[in-house]
């Protein structure tokens, strides 16, 4: 059993979404069984409930941004919820609400990467670049914004969320399974030099090396954080999300990414986000999740041996 301290965090909101639903998320992941799932695979497990912050009150954008002030309320309350468990040598799950509440949560754990001298790496498994900015995009929406915040392109109340700007250098994160970009965001990208693994790149060469460079580099100095959008998924196996975007990566390539994270043994923070069950069917967008989490953590068909971050021969998972 994994003896790693797991605090699973709920953020119920959909504040910086386009579409009402994802704050009914955390709930149903926990409906579908997370922190049982987790305890299957984790000694400690400890469910710290939801925070609370301001409603979604469903205005226009404002200067560019919807719902700004209420963004920054909820990041807020994510970042010190994070940096809290990260301070004390746990594991903190963030359960979404919309991935606008990722500036809070990665800005919490770069900040706790400065303090310990650990370098980072951020896997963004998403279906969406999420590196729009207010002058980019003509939505307003902050779930399209997030990566752009994190490495310094937004509003002083998000991209100094750690009291450091920018908290990411765009070599510290890795986007995969992309596949709906804007015009400019594309540009933008492309300018600032982020790396980014689209569905075209996987389809041509498969999701294990696409995986292996997203996690190269990654050693025991390492503090691996994976945000997960559940839209990542294809919609035909995940009809739980606002924003589906067809082509995604299917079930067995996403409990590959999956079981190749866990076998870097580095996993040290999650946030699975965009959880809309106003769109699933009985649950199972969020059972999917439960299940992928599983993988995330140690489940696997058979004990197979698998290579450490340091390229040392170990028993796998069982």
């Amino acid at each position: 059993m994994n003896e790693c301290h797991v605090s699973i965090i709920g953020a119920p909101t959909d504040i910086g979404a386009s579409v009402r639903g994802a704050n009914m998320g955390p709930d149903a992941l926990r409906v579908a069984g997370v922190g049982e799932a987790l305890r299957r695979f984790v000694a400690d497990v400890s469910d710290r409930g939801n925070l609370n912050g301001p409603i979604n009150p469903v205005l226009p954008a404002r200067d560019g941004y919807r719902h700004l002030p209420e963004v920054v309320a909820w990041n807020r309350q994510v970042h010190a919820a994070v940096y809290d468990e990260l301070a004390v040598g746990r594991l903190p799950i963030l359960l979404g609400g919309d991935h606008s509440l990722a500036i809070g949560s990665i800005s919490a754990v770069a900040r706790r990467c400065r303090e310990t001298g650990k370098k980072l790496r951020v896997l963004w498994l998403d279906a969406h670049a999420d590196f729009n900015t207010a002058a980019l995009t003509p939505s307003g929406n902050i779930h399209g914004m997030p990566v752009a915040c994190l490495c310094g392109y937004g509003p002083d109340e998000l991209t100094r969320m750690g009291g450091h700007s920018p908290a990411l250098q765009p070599a510290e994160i890795r986007l995969v399974g992309v596949r709906s970009v804007d015009a400019a965001e594309k540009h933008f990208l492309r300018e600032v030099g982020i790396e980014a693994f689209d569905m075209r790149g996987v389809d041509e060469i498969g999701m294990r090396p696409t995986l292996e460079q997203a996690l190269a580099g990654v050693d025991g100095q390492t503090h691996l954080h994976v945000s997960l959008d559940v839209d990542f998924l294809d919609p035909d196996i995940a009809q739980g999300v606002g924003t589906p975007v067809r082509g995604g990566p299917t079930y067995r390539e996403a409990q590959l990414c999956m079981e190749m994270v866990a076998d870097t043994g580095r996993l040290s923070s999650l946030d699975i986000t965009e959880l809309n069950p106003a769109f699933d069917h009985r649950n199972a967008t969020a059972e999917l999740a439960v299940d992928l989490v599983e993988s995330l953590f140690g489940k696997s068909t058979l004990i197979r041996e698998h290579r450490s971050p340091s390229g040392d021969v170990q028993a796998g998972r069982g």
